[in-house]
């Protein structure tokens, strides 16, 4: 990866019940990539990641999201897994500090099922994205044209549908969080 992402500090905002490697696989590309990656939460002390159907690793808090001040961060990370983003999108402090990201328009990146956390903060509709294939009914009913690609960049949100899309994910979140803005960019599939 060849962009540089030095004094760039990205939020990864996650619940108990993320997929693990969609969180460790892409904060490792963007701390290769020279950014300064922070895991947010609404948990105190840990978070724990899943492996699929089985409990995974507990990873360190950083901030926490009663705590953290989205002015701070350059760029949003959401990993997907189920439980993570189903209780984001109920948590109204998580909805704010998503919103707030957009009405900045600073770069966003989802995976998998984060999305879901999207809808709730009422950003999908007239954008293209991509998730997984369970979500497609609740984005277009949210008004987002739902594509099944693995990578979709539309105007700096990057979305990605499962596990087996990380590369490409990578390539393109540390592509548009080197840009640092959002800004209009055609329905595309990173390869």
């Amino acid at each position: 990866m060849t962009q540089s992402l030095n004094h760039i500090k990205i939020a990864i905002l996650v619940a108990d019940g993320f997929e693990q490697v969609e969180m460790t696989g892409p904060k490792q590309a963007l701390d290769e990539a020279g950014a300064q990656t922070q895991i947010i939460s609404p948990n105190n002390d840990t978070v724990q990641g899943w492996n699929h159907f089985d409990k995974g690793d507990h990873f360190p808090v950083n901030v926490t999201l009663d705590s953290a001040n989205p002015d701070d961060y350059d760029a949003l990370l959401l990993p997907g897994g189920v439980a993570n983003p189903d209780q984001l999108r109920i948590n109204e402090k998580a909805v704010r500090f998503v919103k707030s990201f957009f009405a900045a328009g600073k770069p966003v990146a989802a995976i998998c099922h984060a999305p879901w956390t999207l809808i709730e903060a009422a950003v999908v509709n007239g954008r293209n994205l991509t998730s997984w294939p369970s979500l497609q009914t609740d984005l277009k009913n949210a008004g987002a044209n739902w594509v099944d690609q693995d990578v979709v960049v539309d105007n700096g949100l990057v979305t990605s549908r499962k596990p087996q899309d990380i590369p490409a994910f990578n390539r393109a979140i540390v592509a548009a969080f080197a840009t640092g803005r959002q800004q209009e960019q055609p329905l595309s599939t990173v390869s």
